[in-house]
């Protein structure tokens, strides 16, 4: 299927025809996504037309190399490697004339998403922020595309924005309908997803019109721990492989989709993922468990002076704490998720030497991911009448972590924030509709 060309991955077989584009292209989609349609039955119908989020460089290092990568699997006792030949065309996220000609493109079925919590613009309540200025810009974009405007010619900033041009293009084209499937570590991502989308939609009647009318959203849950390559685990690769593009991860790999592909899909179960009517239990054992202990070891472990997740884990008092928000979690899902095991193999796949998962990378975006990982669990031990307090000390070491924010002058000026949940009717409800402001990090101590 392939051979080296000039120091480059190269193709030597027909690349299968582009029914998937994915937006948002990283190391987590070519571990995850792209591995399952690599390895579903019915791989040689699905090709990918992935789009990075803003990085030319791993665009052009794809296409030099005809979207192939090799994908090292580390286990404890060695690599395996594979080429990975799913992706037949990588593009920059800018490229806005061939994102919407493949979005257009009646063959197209699906598309996929991997752009990061934040990369949805949402509010706290779960709908699109439409106090965000790029949001904004976008929407007047979209309230302005008229029946004959040259929609390649436009400038969107977001990537929900670009989506939903692409699929304005769809609908002048004639392509039928589509889902959409959101493969971020967010609670009911479909859902938030379908939200955000027919929000940018609805500046436009007939993009809307036609969206609620075409568009699926599908949820799933997603889960492969895909840790970032240093700099000279790279330059080994790509003389080892002749591979400018490569990805780590590890053995272990779990998908659980639910929802409708009115256009067809590939027999990704074939490869081992799951279909589901009831995602939400999958869902939040994973973003609790596996998520919300990522979150745990990040802010605590450098506390200890740990620098990644088997380092952290390898200690007893983060380790305590990761067992204690287990506890806490699992209380409020179900008993035949296999609770005992699953925890068990999060145990195996943290220890991993050999996976070197930085606590620095985990960290970004930390109130977003504590507000989604730790704090549901919080809500639902303080409406039981239980103290929380795993949660409480996971809340705690973030807030102790976090900087304070633009505009404050110190940590103080949370602690006054924490003082006025205290003298609400509902503090706790306060603390999480505030977007934790602290509270439980003061009643934890």
């Amino acid at each position: 299927m392939t051979e080296s060309i000039g120091g480059h991955l190269r193709r030597t077989e027909l690349a299968p025809p582009v029914r998937i584009v994915h937006l948002g292209l990283g190391a987590f989609s070519r571990s995850h996504s792209a591995w399952y349609t690599e390895h579903a039955s019915d791989a040689h119908e699905w090709g990918i037309a992935a789009y990075t989020g803003s990085s030319v460089e791993l665009a052009q290092a794809l296409e030099a190399q005809d979207g192939l990568y090799t994908l090292v699997t580390r286990s404890v006792s060695g690599d395996e490697a594979e080429v990975i030949g799913s992706i037949v065309r990588a593009e920059p996220g800018g490229n806005l004339p061939a994102l919407l000609t493949d979005l257009a493109a009646p063959g197209t079925a699906i598309v996929t998403l991997t752009i990061t919590e934040a990369g949805y613009r949402a509010d706290r309540h779960g709908e699109l922020d439409l106090s965000d200025p790029l949001v904004a810009a976008d929407r007047e974009t979209l309230s302005a595309v008229s029946l004959n405007s040259a929609l390649g010619a436009t400038t969107m900033r977001t990537a929900l924005g670009r989506l939903v041009l692409g699929l304005e293009a769809r609908r002048r084209a004639g392509g039928g309908p589509i889902a959409i499937v959101s493969c971020d570590n967010l609670p009911d991502n479909g859902g938030l997803l379908r939200a955000c989308v027919l929000g940018f939609a609805a500046a436009n009647f007939e993009t809307h019109e036609w969206c609620e009318a075409n568009v699926s959203f599908v949820s799933s849950s997603v889960d492969r721990i895909t840790p970032a390559i240093s700099s000279d685990e790279l330059a080994a690769f790509r003389d080892r492989f002749h591979d400018r593009a490569p990805v780590v991860t590890e053995p272990f790999a779990d998908w659980v989709l639910s929802g409708a592909f009115p256009a067809g899909r590939p027999r990704w179960e074939t490869a081992g993922a799951r279909f589901t009517d009831e995602l939400e239990p999958w869902e939040a054992r994973k973003l609790w468990m596996l998520n919300g202990a990522h979150t745990i070891l990040a802010s605590l472990g450098p506390f200890y002076g740990h620098a990644d997740v088997a380092q952290a884990i390898a200690d007893p008092v983060c380790r305590e704490a990761v067992e204690a928000f287990w506890d806490e979690a699992g209380r409020h899902l179900p008993e035949d998720l296999d609770l005992p095991q699953y925890r068990t193999s999060l145990l195996e796949r943290f220890s991993n030497p050999r996976i070197v998962h930085l606590l620095s990378q985990i960290s970004l975006d930390a109130t977003t991911k504590v507000r989604l990982r730790i704090a549901p669990v919080a809500t639902l031990e303080r409406s039981a009448y239980r103290s929380a307090e795993a949660s409480a000390l996971a809340i705690a070491a973030w807030l102790a972590t976090e900087p304070p924010e633009q505009g404050s002058v110190a940590l103080r000026d949370r602690v006054h924030r924490v003082s006025a949940a205290l003298a609400s009717d509902d503090p706790f409800l306060e603390l999480v509709e505030g977007a934790l402001n602290g509270l439980l990090a003061v009643a934890s101590v």
